[in-house]
């Protein structure tokens, strides 16, 4: 199965990754992954991405769809993968059909985590961190014991700056822009599959399952 997983900041997309991919046995393929192998393998493009991610600048879209090309092509990906992060934007999305085509595959389902935004807010905004040892709690979904403190060590509790609202909302505000036309594009091609990621993990998983199951069939 040749799955492309979605969802927007705190959807639970990394705990439905690791569980697909627990599952189905398929290798899990993050950009920032294959960047990584890349530059570690010493190939061209991998040499190409490394200096523009020491500038601090975008790694243009032909060196990650080559390193991309690369990674689909390993042996590992014969029977499926999961791609997460990529594509980003519906060139990216145009040039991977474009890539599995050329290589005899195509995509099965873009798989999106659907969660409200007013969820995604709470969710990533009630993280608190404690000052001293580091341990993470979250005012809604794992308070700690006495508000402001830490059960573990009685530190202090801290909101990480990227955890305040506003920065959260411009966040997802930023993402949702960006992921608009690439869902309109998956939509039109048939892909596209939401599921409701505001169900505890176990059932958002059991839907997966429900869904993956038609492509045994």
């Amino acid at each position: 199965m040749n799955l492309v997983l979605m969802g927007l900041p705190g959807a639970g997309k990394g705990t439905q990754a690791e569980k697909i991919v627990g599952k189905y046995n398929i290798p899990h393929i993050s950009t920032g992954d294959m960047f990584r192998g890349a530059i570690k393998e010493g190939t061209e493009l991998g040499l190409q991405a490394k200096a523009f991610m020491d500038k601090g600048e975008l790694v243009p879209d032909d060196v990650t769809i080559g390193i991309v090309r690369e990674r689909l092509s390993k042996e590992d990906c014969k029977n499926g993968f999961l791609l997460d992060g990529f594509p980003r934007t519906v060139a990216q999305a145009e040039a991977l059909d474009s890539m599995l085509f050329d290589l005899g595959k195509k995509i099965d389902y873009v798989i999106n985590i659907d969660v409200d935004q007013s969820i995604l807010m709470e969710r990533l905004t009630g993280r608190r961190i404690c000052k001293n040892c580091g341990a993470t709690y979250h005012l809604v979904f794992n308070p700690p014991a006495k508000e402001g403190i830490c059960d573990r060590c009685g530190g202090e509790l801290y909101q990480r700056a990227d955890d305040n609202a506003e920065t959260v909302q411009n966040r997802l505000d930023v993402n949702i822009q960006q992921a608009k036309p690439l869902f309109h594009f998956y939509e039109e091609k048939g892909y596209l599959r939401n599921i409701n990621g505001q169900q505890d993990i176990d059932v958002v998983f059991a839907d997966i399952e429900k869904l993956l199951g038609g492509l045994n069939e």
